[in-house]
């Protein structure tokens, strides 16, 4: 684990000690130094994942048909599914996801989590950054936001030479045609976005893939001689000019896309068409779960954190369906949403227990935030922040268990109820990053990563 936090122990020391003393090392008092080796120390826990999946259901998923069922409310709050018993004694789950009821061993399910905000864009800011919303209305990435997640965690590790750090499947989240910051570097710089692959043969959400923000890779057949051509073309037009810092992201991207396109085990593990023909019909013949077995290569491949963005859409179309059921939301979870959601879920733990990787493997689903309680007159349910489900497995998590809970209506927090920050301290400690760390922006500003308490699911 020492080894992966180098570049954040480097920042301790030089940015922390140099800059504060103005004097070497040797010159450090006593109690400044046991503070500097506490801070070193605090970076390294004992978490036992190596590597990091997210499945992020954009939208919001409704957690009274599936992680927090309500049988005994009245029927404007329990809605027409039914729960179903798991590999668990007691733990009852959604009947429309059977397969993920047969691996609740694996699961470790949190009902009390809440913030306080409605909206789509700010919701995911919340959950992929662990931190409220900075601002009001539909929000853009901006250099100020706070980092990803998926960001986060690519700065305490290392990829092999010609591997992004962080990537992100199929394509970027939108709302109304505006990028919503919480998936982005923000103040840890622009190289820190993590890129976006898309899935074989699935398309570009949108238009987004020349957006601000969004290094969309399309790894495709190349042709290798002629890619290799241009590039030493545009770098005889770059010698002699010096390294402009405005261009330093531009510069980072490129290399990395030609690093990526020109040899890689990136590029190989996107050709799903080398992966055995039996696993990958049990991940599904749709976006959602192609996008979750390439998240599966890539990370064999060597990129520490990949996120998925879970959405349910075919092969040849788009985004394809969300997680925003304000109307027909009973038809639309039990004929698309789920199945296909339960189908490639299942399929990535059993394929990552069977190649022996689970406990190295940290798989975290998360979402906007959950579903009102009452039906509305469309028969759906409208966006509620303020009682929803995650669900984390492998990567040393406690499987067969229910954190939390929420009460009769699913309405509010019962018992232990905790917000998205106390998640992110969860998946930090797993992946051996103490929750307090610090990182810095890139004017050298100190900040910890994360202001949660880490939940007791290890």
């Amino acid at each position: 684990m020492q080894s992966d936090s180098s570049n954040f122990l480097t920042d301790v020391i030089s940015r922390r000690a140099m800059i504060r003393t103005s004097v070497g090392v040797g010159a450090l008092s006593l109690p400044t130094y046991l503070h500097l080796q506490n801070q070193v120390t605090a970076a390294v826990t004992e978490g036992t994942a190596k590597r990091c999946i997210i499945l992020y259901a954009w939208g919001g998923m409704s957690h009274h048909e599936t992680w927090d069922p309500k049988p005994d409310g009245p029927v404007e709050i329990r809605g027409s599914f039914n729960p179903i018993s798991t590999a668990t004694p007691g733990i009852q789950i959604g009947e429309h996801i059977p397969l993920l009821a047969q691996q609740t061993e694996k699961l470790a399910i949190v009902r009390s989590i809440h913030h306080d905000d409605s909206a789509h864009g700010r919701g995911m800011y919340w959950n992929m950054t662990g931190h409220k919303p900075p601002r009001a209305g539909n929000i853009p990435p901006m250099h100020s936001d706070w980092p990803s997640l998926a960001a986060m965690i690519s700065r305490f590790r290392k990829a092999p030479k010609g591997a992004p750090t962080a990537v992100r499947v199929p394509y970027p989240m939108v709302d109304n045609g505006t990028l919503q910051a919480g998936e982005y570097g923000g103040w840890l710089g622009a190289k820190y976005d993590p890129i976006v692959i898309r899935t074989p043969s699935g398309k570009a959400y949108g238009g987004v893939s020349r957006a601000l923000g969004s290094q969309v890779l399309n790894l495709g057949e190349v042709d290798v001689p002629r890619a290799a051509q241009r590039t030493e073309l545009m770098r005889s037009f770059e010698r002699g000019i010096g390294q402009d810092s405005d261009f330093e992201s531009f510069n980072h991207f490129r290399d990395l896309a030609n690093s990526i396109l020109l040899s890689s085990d990136v590029k190989n593990a996107y050709n799903l068409d080398r992966e055995d023909p039996k696993v990958r019909a049990t991940y599904g013949d749709h976006i959602g779960g192609q996008s979750m077995l390439l998240a599966r290569r890539l990370t064999e491949a060597g990129v520490p954190v990949v996120q998925v963005c879970a959405a349910a859409g075919d092969l040849n179309g788009g985004a394809g369906d969300m997680w925003d059921t304000h109307s027909n939301n009973f038809n639309r979870l039990k004929d698309r949403l789920l199945p296909v959601f339960d189908r490639g879920m299942s399929a990535l733990l059993r394929d990552l227990e069977d190649r022996g990787t689970l406990d190295e493997t940290l798989v975290v689903m998360l979402t906007d935030f959950g579903r009102t309680p009452r039906i509305n007159g469309s028969a759906g349910r409208d966006h509620y922040p303020n009682a929803y489900s995650i669900v984390m497995a492998g990567g040393g998590i406690q499987g067969g268990q229910v954190y939390g809970s929420s009460d009769s209506k699913g309405a509010f927090p019962k018992a232990k109820p905790c917000g998205p920050a106390d998640v992110h301290a969860t998946i930090f400690r797993a992946l051996g990053i103490s929750p307090r760390a610090e990182l810095h922006d890139v004017l050298g500003r100190p900040f910890s990563i994360c202001d949660g308490q880490a939940l007791p699911l290890v």
